[in-house]
């Protein structure tokens, strides 16, 4: 016997009592009250009921990363390319976890006319390792980003939530034995300048969730079933603390609220650092420059443990991963084997 999985998505029929679910994880998410129609921030100095939260502590926004956000929703205010009244900005020179292990917060949702603010865990581009290049990143800290298709790297820049997709990743079984469906929305980003080819890369935001297949079972009743009538099975993985493919990913909790906020209502997003960051930074450790307020911006835990960062253009790493899928072609299709008898 199969369920779905209650995960709401924006783009297919849910139940009411989803929906006020999804709805009552965004009031959660960025405090209570109800969304203003509009609104635009001029101010050139940051309101008071948002100071406590600028800074380098945990949980608080660097002010570079804010100035450019904010800046940015401005923009797209303007040009009408947004009415949300809401936006969001990314720290990637954060680290992804604390200390103690725990989702580091360093992915931000603000909303200035409700004077609301929330701070939540995202995950990283992992990077590759191609021999001729390694360009891969840790768990923890990003030393590595770049805008190269195939290269799995977080982009910093500007970007415009778009469209939401939503897709079926497979049955896993839940505690009582029973499979439940597990779909997974994915909200495309829209990129400028060095992130012009976010859709083209197909960079988005989404759970950090997935099922990871181990086998396919029979059940030709399933929508999700494919021409022949079997459906992926395996084992459900988070990893929010984790890695993606050059994507944003958040919680599966921070992920509804989140999508629910964008949905059929862009929303602009900042990811820091940009390429020149990445080089101004680069520059000053090389130099041996002593930390400080003249420095450029980068969260200090991280920069200690990698060193220093690297921007991999898509003309330098483009060659290089195009050699690399040449030198090793896919594998020839092989269908998972069939599950063992429930």
């Amino acid at each position: 016997m199969t369920r779905p999985l209650p995960l709401f998505s924006p783009r297919s029929p849910a139940p009411r009592r989803a929906r006020r679910r999804t709805l009552a994880a965004l009031a959660l998410l960025l405090g209570a009250g109800p969304l203003p129609a509009a609104a635009a921030s001029g101010e050139i100095e940051v309101p008071a009921w948002l100071r406590p939260h600028v800074g380098d502590g945990a949980g608080q926004i660097a002010p570079v990363v804010l100035a450019r956000a904010r800046a940015l929703h401005a923009r797209k205010l303007r040009s009408g390319e947004t009415r949300n009244p809401c936006y969001m900005a990314m720290d990637a020179t954060r680290p992804g976890y604390t200390p103690a292990g725990r989702p580091n917060p360093r992915f931000y949702i603000l909303c200035e006319a409700r004077h609301a603010f929330r701070a939540v865990s995202a995950g990283h581009g992992s990077g590759r390792d191609l021999g001729a290049a390694d360009f891969s990143n840790g768990r923890r800290c990003a030393a590595n980003f770049g805008n190269a298709s195939g290269s799995n790297l977080t982009t910093g820049g500007d970007y415009l939530t778009a469209e939401t997709h939503t897709t079926f990743k497979g049955y896993y079984p839940e505690s009582d034995g029973q499979l439940a469906a597990l779909t997974r929305a994915f909200v495309q980003f829209d990129g400028e300048g060095a992130t012009a080819n976010a859709r083209a890369r197909q960079i988005g935001g989404h759970a950090a969730v997935l099922v990871r297949a181990a086998c396919r079972m029979k059940d030709a009743a399933s929508p999700y079933a494919n021409d022949e009538g079997y459906v992926p099975v395996g084992r459900l993985v988070t990893y929010a603390q984790g890695r993606s493919n050059g994507c944003t990913s958040w919680t599966p909790e921070d992920a509804r609220a989140i999508v629910a906020l964008v949905h059929q209502d862009p929303a602009t997003l900042y990811i820091y650092p940009a390429a020149a960051d990445i080089a101004a930074v680069r520059r000053w450790v090389s130099a041996g420059a002593p930390r400080g307020p003249r420095a450029p911006y980068w969260n200090a835990s991280c920069l200690h443990e990698i060193g220093a960062p690297r921007f991999w253009s898509q003309a330098e790493l483009g060659p290089v991963i195009a050699g690399f899928a040449q030198d090793h072609p896919p594998r020839p299709y092989r269908p998972l084997p069939i599950c063992a008898s429930r």
